[in-house]
């Protein structure tokens, strides 16, 4: 019994599966840009904010404590460690009772002023509800049906409807009734959105960070938070309500 030679049309050569050249310097040149745009784009916003911050303190400093009128290049970064500095001198005088009432009678001018006072309260409240510890505001992130029933939406949620706004909204005794605020970013944008409010059990709440919720917004759905094994790890099932 002769054994027959295989077709040499159904042997694959080994050059055919090895990529071109062109293929692989492609391929190369794609791994170094994601290396390095990340880290290009970070040390590039890194470096305008330290300067912004030292435009902003190093003028309100006389020339002769600043170390740059001794060195013959300017040292970088110093107006923001001042800065720093600064903030936490501040708030560590406040902390008292003459820095409170310092801060209180500075504010009593201030109500005074009629624009001034209204954008002084906005401000001021908008950075107390950001940077307190005891707050949850925008500490959760959900989805709703939106802009159509069955669509879900991404969205970053905020505190029950005041009583001044719950009286005019349908509000029944049970709790998933009770009216909720929640802020629906927009892609890729997401100091842009919509904030409206629903009834709670519309809301379906996901165990994933603000930040995680965040990029998957910044990304387009690209960056999924917590995958395991290649699929998002989403704890809580839509349910559609009636």
């Amino acid at each position: 019994m002769t054994s027959s030679s295989p077709d040499p049309r159904l042997v694959i050569q080994p050059d055919l599966l090895r990529p071109s050249f062109g293929t692989r310097l492609r391929r190369y040149f794609f791994t170094g840009l994601v290396l390095a745009a990340p880290l290009a784009i970070t040390a590039s916003v890194t470096w305008w904010f330290v300067n912004l911050i030292d435009g902003w303190v190093k003028p309100l400093i006389p020339s002769a404590y600043l170390p740059d009128a001794y060195l013959p290049f300017p040292l970088p970064g110093l107006g923001l460690i001042i800065g720093l500095i600064g903030l936490t001198l501040l708030g560590f005088l406040t902390a008292n009772l003459v820095g409170r009432s310092l801060i209180g009678a500075g504010e009593a001018i201030l109500d005074r002023m009629p624009v001034v006072r209204s954008v002084y309260k906005g401000v001021k409240q908008v950075f107390e509800t950001i940077f307190s510890q005891s707050g949850t505001s925008f500490r959760k992130v959900g989805m709703v049906q939106f802009p159509q029933p069955g669509m879900w939406s991404i969205v970053f949620i905020a505190q029950e409807a005041a009583p001044e706004i719950a009286g005019r909204l349908p509000d029944g005794q049970d709790p998933g009734d009770k009216q909720i605020g929640v802020f629906l970013p927009c892609t890729p944008n997401p100091t842009t959105g919509f904030f409206f409010y629903l009834p709670r059990r519309e809301v379906v709440e996901l165990s994933i960070s603000v930040e995680d919720g965040a990029k998957l917004i910044m990304s387009a759905g690209l960056i999924q938070p917590g995958e395991q094994n290649g699929k998002p790890k989403l704890e809580g099932k839509p349910s559609v309500s009636a």
